[in-house]
């Protein structure tokens, strides 16, 4: 069995697009989606029925959540906000429903996996996982050999051996079986990380292999589509840095 696994589009076809040719390629026996489909970028509606067709597993991120007015948007910081309004305004009823029945977390028992948006711990609260101190509190809260996430927009691969010893790992891992881990597939919309490039993960159970994989695309006509849209320009900005 080989996942492909995803998140974070965030409105940005443009990515997803490329991401979803390269994921072809890879021939993965199914696909999975961690969350947040709308939110900052230009287009929501049409990455939400692209979505809906290509995926097998589908999450809701904390955008999709305050989208479907399940979450406070004043939880956000002011161009999330200004970006969610903007969302918001544009979905119809019927998206904003689909929106709000995606589960927050999802097994794949017979392959000991978790998924979840945020954290294992309280995932509905949307916090994030930063430090050491995070990252071994979240190994509490799954059971399962390997636990994938977004939300930070950060890819990184994180090993516990048996004694609790953490190991931080960055593209790539073989997985073993004294180890746990946890894995933040990054983002297909908006990477943080100081690359621009469209981030996923391939994870190759016949192989115990995990591998975070970048891909270029065209980020200045997603950054053109958002000024026609008058999208705050620190969001349109940090797609060509990568921040």
């Amino acid at each position: 069995m080989r996942y492909a696994i995803i998140s974070d589009i965030h409105s940005n076809i443009e990515s997803f697009d490329v991401i979803l040719l390269e994921i072809e390629k890879e021939s993965p026996d199914r696909i999975l989606f961690l969350g947040d489909i709308v939110g900052y970028g230009p287009e929501p509606s049409e990455c939400i029925k692209k979505i809906k067709e290509t995926t097998d597993v589908i999450l809701v991120g904390n955008h999709d959540h305050a989208a479907a007015g399940l979450t406070d948007i004043s939880y956000f910081n002011p161009d999330a906000k200004e970006a969610l309004e903007w969302t918001i305004g544009r979905l119809t009823e019927e998206e904003k429903t689909y929106l709000s029945r995606l589960p927050l977390t999802g097994e794949l028992t017979a392959d000991d996996i978790f998924l979840v948006h945020s954290t294992p711990k309280r995932p509905q609260e949307w916090n994030y996982i930063f430090t050491i101190e995070d990252v071994i509190e979240s190994f509490e809260y799954f059971e399962q050999r390997v636990c994938f996430s977004g939300h930070s927009h950060v890819p990184v691969i994180i090993a516990m051996d048996v004694s609790g010893g953490i190991d931080i790992l960055k593209d790539e891992a073989r997985i073993e079986k004294d180890s746990r881990y946890l894995i933040n597939v990054g983002s297909v919309g908006q990477p943080r990380d100081g690359n621009p490039d469209a981030a996923y993960a391939l994870y190759d159970l016949e192989e115990s292999t995990v591998k975070i994989k970048r891909v270029s695309y065209n980020y200045h006509k997603t950054q053109e589509k958002m000024r026609k849209a008058g999208l705050p320009d620190y969001l349109i900005n940090r797609l060509s840095a990568g921040r």
